[in-house]
């Protein structure tokens, strides 16, 4: 099955949707994930496009002379206070650009709000064939993997599922074996990024790098191919903001070389699709193994 490939929109943000969709399809990419859920955060553009007709209406267009698609909206944040039917509007516009899915996190409230809201949400969203990916954020309630499979398992939704992004699960530091355990049929799409492998003890600090400072994939010290190797086939969303890079090369070519370093990283044999390989080829050796051992 062909590797498909997503362009996160934090990647790119200084972008409006109709224009990182052009800058993707010229790059290569086979989705856009657009951040239409405005999240109030200072200096962030808002491209909330159920408020914006003509943005909407621009996105579209970009959309249909590319033939680039959309794969997920972001961010249906669960925090204290939240009345989930807020994001409705996004969602429906989702639904209407084709979208496959909704990325959500947990920033507030305690377990059993943060577990009804996050459930309130998966179903809303299944009205419009829409999954609700979990993102553990090292920042965040839901911090790490563990924390996110409570989740759900309690919410229980046939539409749920979990998004692992590369830079949150080693801050977090989560084991890749772990991920073994998890229901595959969970696995919608991953977050692709790397960073430095020392992991920031300051709040800010880990923001910075966060927002503004990932790497490209193999040029920083998380062990993105592990991770993969652990995670069955899905789309690939590269979110890798990196505020010098953006500046010095621009949006486009930042989006262009964030995927051709990731495809050179995966073509490796020891990157994700060769460790994924191997992994299934120690399985089956192990496997032929115990079919002929003395019972």
């Amino acid at each position: 099955m062909a590797q498909e490939f997503s362009l996160a929109h934090l990647t790119v943000l200084g972008c409006a949707p109709p224009e990182m969709t052009y800058i993707a399809a010229r790059a290569g990419y086979d989705y856009v994930s657009i951040r239409s859920i405005f999240m109030g955060l200072p200096d962030e553009p808002d491209y909330a496009l159920a408020d914006n007709p003509q943005l909407l209406k621009q996105t579209k267009r970009a959309l249909a002379e590319t033939g680039v698609r959309v794969h997920d909206i972001e961010l249906a944040r669960v925090y204290e206070g939240l009345h989930p039917s807020k994001y409705l509007p996004a969602m429906e516009v989702a639904a209407e650009l084709g979208a496959k899915a909704v990325l959500s996190s947990i920033w507030g409230g305690n377990r059993e709000f943060y577990v009804e809201k996050f459930g309130e949400i998966c179903d809303l969203a299944r009205t419009f064939g829409l999954t609700v990916d979990l993102e553990p954020v090292p920042i965040a309630v839901v911090a790490n993997l563990a924390q996110a499979v409570d989740v759900l398992h309690a919410v229980n939704r046939s539409n749920a599922g979990l998004m692992i992004d590369m830079h949150h699960f080693h801050r977090a530091g989560d084991n890749p074996a772990d991920l073994d355990a998890v229901p595959r049929e969970w696995f919608h799409f991953a977050q692709l990024c790397d960073a430095p492998v020392e992991i920031p003890t300051e709040r800010a600090e880990m923001i910075r790098i966060m927002r503004d400072a990932r790497l490209y994939v193999g040029e920083g010290g998380i062990d993105v191919a592990s991770i993969l190797a652990h995670i069955p086939h899905c789309v690939y969303s590269i979110e890798l903001p990196n505020k010098e890079r953006h500046e010095e090369i621009g949006y486009a070519e930042h989006a262009t070389r964030c995927l051709e370093t990731l495809k050179a990283y995966l073509a490796k044999p020891s990157g994700a699709i060769g460790a994924f390989d191997n992994r299934r080829s120690e399985r089956a050796t192990a496997g032929a193994r115990r079919a002929v051992a003395p019972r």
